[in-house]
């Protein structure tokens, strides 16, 4: 029987470490990397980046909207992609942030998390600004197929700062609302010690900050998707100080600061980052 999301997780820490690689084929690093600012340029990109992360990283995320900006062939590009991934046994985070109500989130469900789609990760982010109890069914789908999901609740950018501090009816946060709505659901519906739906918390903010509670740890171990290590400044030795008790479930997720390596020098970039953010979190 396929292994849930969260345990394959766990796996993919004991065997590789934490490092997940973000695919972001932008236009400047195509130019630095020699490649044209086409589809045709995002698939060998992409496709390079897979190889690279595939001797020493278990995580990949493409960030779907690099590809997206070219039409039709974008997508074309971030299938092969997405293929080579699978084929090399990565797991796949898709930079989706999704969010919709009904059928139509129904749509993007089946698109990013049944197996033998086009378009098929291992986990997708979601946005839940229409509220997460409009991603339930996209949660169903996940686990029923044995899948993951990353809900948007602490981000970097400034614009989200007071959406994500203000309160809800309940006195909490929105951030905190997220958490707590994220977790009800994964101690109802997860299946063992780790849950397969998770959240996105920025490693550049002071989450308590944002209400999140650091103090106490979930249960089940809860799946956080963490950028803003390398390339934004968050350093990885800081991690558990960061995360406090919910670093056991902790992705350090980062893209520029490896992918400015270049097509020579990126796997040993990968390998050398991948060492030491397993070494950070011993």
């Amino acid at each position: 029987m396929p292994m849930a999301f969260g345990d394959r997780l766990a796996s993919v820490f004991d065997a590789s470490g934490r490092l997940c690689l973000g695919i972001d084929p932008h236009a400047h690093l195509l130019a630095s990397w020699g490649l044209p600012d086409t589809a045709d340029g995002a698939r060998e990109f992409g496709l390079r980046a897979v190889n690279a992360a595939a001797a020493s990283v278990g995580i990949v995320k493409p960030q779907v909207a690099f590809f997206e900006r070219f039409g039709s062939a974008g997508y074309a590009a971030l299938e092969s992609v997405l293929s080579a991934a699978r084929a090399a046994s990565l797991l796949i985070i898709a930079d989706v942030k999704r969010g919709e109500i009904g059928s139509s989130m129904l749509g993007y469900a089946s698109a990013w998390l049944t197996p033998g789609s086009p378009l098929e990760a291992d986990a997708v982010t979601l946005n839940p600004y229409l509220g997460v109890g409009a991603l339930i069914e996209t949660f169903e789908t996940a686990q029923r197929n044995h899948k993951g999901a990353f809900v948007l609740a602490a981000t970097s950018n400034p614009e989200a700062t007071v959406l994500q501090k203000s309160a809800a009816p309940d006195g909490r946060s929105v951030a905190s609302s997220v958490v707590a709505n994220v977790g009800a659901w994964n101690a109802q519906n997860a299946v063992g010690a780790r849950a397969s739906i998770g959240i996105v918390a920025g490693a550049t903010l002071d989450l308590n900050v944002f209400g999140i509670d650091t103090t106490t740890a979930p249960d089940p171990v809860l799946p956080v998707l963490a950028p803003g290590f390398g390339f934004q400044g968050a350093r990885v030795e800081n991690a558990s100080s960061i995360f406090g008790r919910l670093s056991p479930g902790v992705i350090v997720s980062e893209s520029r600061s490896i992918l400015s390596a270049g097509p020579v020098d990126i796997a040993r970039a990968a390998a050398q980052r991948a060492t030491e953010v397993r070494e950070s979190f011993v």
